[in-house]
């Protein structure tokens, strides 16, 4: 694969999930809205693999912070560090590394794979800084914003279901796209 196919494709992803901030938010009493963006970020992992995915994930981030109105809802810039989301905003590039790993990896069903895969990175990796973040915060313990952090999880579940499914329709039909595989 050329590079300059690659970056393309980085920033294609990079794309998909600002794309995917089109679709309106739900806000939460935690300040940490639930959006549909985190399907983007595994997707980035699930068919980019690890490092390119990582990559397109960072951009997104760097987009953002730099100011860009990219995340849900049309927020962006330097601020969101000291907001509720910072340890998931942060916590994006490695999930979606975490993901595409775990693909890149599994040699049985590549639904299967993907759906695990985006569970493990797109949920419990994001996890770990997301309710770092809004504990420190909000100034809340670890156990209360884990508290704030289980409404995620359903709609995470989903989101990892439409990733393998996802994924798997691609690889059928493209093989060569999905780079996880290659």
């Amino acid at each position: 694969m050329t590079k300059e196919r690659e970056l393309v494709l980085i920033a294609l992803f990079a794309a998909l999930i600002a794309a995917l901030g089109l679709i309106p938010k739900i806000n939460l009493g935690s300040g940490v809205p639930i959006t549909a963006q985190g399907l983007g970020v595994m997707l980035c992992g699930t068919v980019l693999g690890s490092k390119r995915g990582f990559l397109a994930v960072a951009l997104f981030v760097v987009l953002t912070l730099i100011g860009l109105p990219l995340l849900s809802g049309g927020r962006g810039g330097i601020g969101l560090l000291a907001t509720p989301s910072v340890g998931y905003i942060i916590g994006f590039p490695f999930a979606a590394f975490a993901t595409g790993f775990f693909v890149e990896k599994w040699s049985g069903n590549l639904t299967l794979g993907a759906f695990i895969g985006a569970v493990l990175g797109g949920i419990i990796v994001l996890s770990i800084p997301g309710i770092i973040g809004m504990a420190a915060i909000l100034e809340k313990s670890l156990v209360v914003a884990t508290g704030y952090a289980l409404p995620f999880f359903p709609g995470d579940l989903v989101k990892a279901i439409l990733a393998g499914l996802i994924t798997n329709a691609l690889y059928k039909a493209r093989p060569a796209a999905v780079l996880s595989r290659a």
